[in-house]
Order: structure tokens, then sequence, then C-alpha cells
């Protein structure tokens, strides 16, 4: 994939511009199904979001995009990555296998859904927020999941 999120049925980027901008539309191409990745790396960065996946080799058991088949077979070394940067104050997964996948590699609890916990990555504290899915899939209305994510940035101080 060229970017996180780039399926255009999945409502990530909708989400993101209904909480920031107001506007579900905001980083769509205009006339076109796709978003604007130019557009969504610059915000990513103004607003000091980094994302990267929580395993570096899967292998999706049926030929469909639900995570609950998918195996993952190499996580990504979190702890490493994540004393890479130094800056970072909070994990956030959008899905039940990344969290499961946080929840084995630092053994602790997994928050509730639009909740958050604590991290300890060698004596530095980390928030862990589990957010709703942003797959349509994920029985929420697109609002609802806006404002799990509205609550989330705005307890981060990103705005």
């Amino acid at each position: 994939m060229e970017f996180f999120y780039p399926n255009f049925i999945n409502d990530f980027w909708r989400i993101i511009g209904l909480v920031f901008f107001g506007e579900k539309e905001h980083f769509v191409v205009p006339g076109e199904r796709r978003f604007d990745r130019e557009r969504i790396v610059e915000f990513c960065k103004e607003k000091g979001i980094a994302m990267f996946d929580t395993a570096t080799e899967v292998r999706r058991l049926q030929d469909n995009a639900s995570d609950k088949f998918l195996e993952v077979i190499k996580p990504t070394d979190l702890p490493g990555l994540l004393t890479l940067i130094p800056a970072c104050r909070a994990v956030v997964t959008t899905g039940q296998k990344a969290a499961d996948v946080i929840v084995g590699a630092f053994g602790c609890d997994e928050p509730r859904v639009g909740g958050h916990t604590l991290l300890d990555i060698q004596g530095r504290s980390l928030e862990f927020w589990r957010m709703p899915s942003t797959s349509r899939a994920y029985p929420l209305p697109l609002e609802r999941k806006a404002d799990s994510y509205r609550q989330l940035f705005s307890a981060l101080g990103i705005k």
C-alpha cells in the first residue's frame, strides 16, 4: 500500500476530516474516489502524527480485508521503534488485531474501545489508546466514531 488507510471505503481519513476540519471529504481528491496523499502527509507532519504497522509480516487467511482473518507472522519491534521516537507520547490502535499486538509486546492491559491505559517502555510512560475501527463493518455511525477520535486528540492536546 502506498500509505496508511488508502482504501476509499475505509473511513479513517473521513473521521480525521470531521475532527479537524468539520468536513468528512476534506482529504478526498475532488471528483475522484481517492484520498489526497500529499495533503494527508502534510497534515500528519504539521500535527506530529506518525503511523506505523504493528506487524512487518502478515498472512491473510481468507481473501478479504478483515483483520479477523489476519495472522501476524512477524510483529514490529515496537519497543525498539518507540525508543527511536523520544517525543512520542501515545500509541493508538484502530483495530482489535493491532491492540492484541500491543498487549502482547508490552504485557499491558487492553483499554476499552475509546479509552486508554499506560505502557511502560524502559521507564518511560506512554498512553495506549484503543480507538473504534474505522472500517465500515464496525457497527458505529461515522459521527460517533469521530466523537471518539475528537476526545483522543483533545486529550493529547492535538488541535
